[in-house]
């Protein structure tokens, strides 16, 4: 991401005054909020944009270390960033090597999202989850209602089958705070932690808004889902399906012993009722078994000649159907 000229996206000179910034800002922000703009797309994707440049030069620290960046950008000749290869120019006792690209610079001086190691969020949003905002310019003159924007926060979550499964507590660092989180049992992808509270400061108030996490499962070597169906698949022989059996399939707390009846085809799922996964003020889910019949490739000599007596005695023929199918 190429340098963003705050001072140019809020239309005001870099000597600006912290009381000339503000009301730029407010100006700006009751043009183009949202609930004056409804389904308006662009008014949205600028009312974050003025939103996040009143965050950085409404903080007296964050707007020296974004002057002190865009000098440097602008001495490497603005074709890259101050810390990249090449760009020979005095760092002024503050390590832009660090950062790969403006937005890796601005994503630390905001505090987005991150989980310690580096992995997690990766985006960061103005609006409610659902499209709504819970804003208000009542102090703007506006009357938008009563609370004043809190911008929430978005982040990915990953989590092992083990971790959603049970439950865990997960330890977060949101760059100026490190909080700890207690997922509950049963997460799943797509599933979506509020932790309230936790999001971004008001640009004009002292409240904070929410963050969301956004669940995402890292793959089990036998479990899947199927929509919101826990299932697996299980393997069996010819002569199981013919005659039935019984196996030992694990599920998320233990290994049961499961009857395949006889006749059985593969593809055909079996439901172990209560023993899925786990759904919140509704108990445990159930799991589905898929059979496949897999058709053995080594054999010893007594196993052929027994397949060849079946095959000589067999009654049944399933491609009898296909016998009087024409154009």
């Amino acid at each position: 991401m190429d340098y963003k000229d705050y001072y140019a996206t809020l239309g005001i000179n870099k000597s600006a005054s912290a009381d000339e910034i503000k009301k730029a800002f407010r100006k700006l922000a009751v043009k183009y909020h949202p609930d004056r703009n409804p389904d308006d797309k662009q008014a949205e994707e600028r009312f974050k944009e003025i939103s996040e440049a009143y965050e950085v030069l409404s903080d007296p620290e964050k707007r020296k270390k974004y002057d002190q960046f865009g000098q440097y950008w602008k001495q490497a000749g603005q074709s890259t960033w101050p810390g990249a290869g090449g760009a020979n120019v005095d760092m002024g006792n503050f390590d832009f090597s660090q950062y790969g690209n403006f937005e890796e610079f601005i994503n630390e001086l905001l505090g987005r999202f991150s989980t310690p190691g580096g992995a997690g969020a990766r985006s960061y949003a103005y609006s409610s989850p659902g499209g709504g905002y819970s804003s208000n310019f009542n102090d703007f003159g506006g009357g938008f209602g009563n609370q004043t924007p809190a911008p929430n926060r978005e982040a990915s979550l990953k989590l092992t089958f083990s971790e959603a499964f049970r439950g865990v507590q997960k330890r977060l660092n949101l760059g100026n705070e490190i909080i700890d989180v207690r997922i509950p049992p049963g997460a799943k992808n797509g599933s979506r932690i509020r932790v309230r509270g936790k999001g971004g400061s008001s640009p004009y108030s002292q409240n904070r808004g929410d963050l969301y996490l956004n669940v995402e499962l890292t793959p089990h070597s036998f479990f899947k889902f199927e929509e919101d169906n826990l299932v697996c698949e299980v393997p069996i022989t010819p002569d199981e399906a013919v005659l039935g059996t019984t196996i030992d399939v694990p599920t998320p707390d233990g290994t049961v012993t499961v009857k395949v009846p006889p006749g059985i085809r593969s593809g055909q799922s079996l439901r172990l009722k209560g023993k899925g996964w786990v759904t919140p003020k509704k108990g445990r889910g159930d799991q589905f078994v898929k059979i496949n019949i897999e058709t053995p490739q080594n054999i010893s000599e007594i196993e052929r000649t027994y397949y060849e007596k079946i095959r000589d005695s067999r009654t049944y023929e399933p491609r009898q159907h296909l016998q009087h199918i024409s154009l």
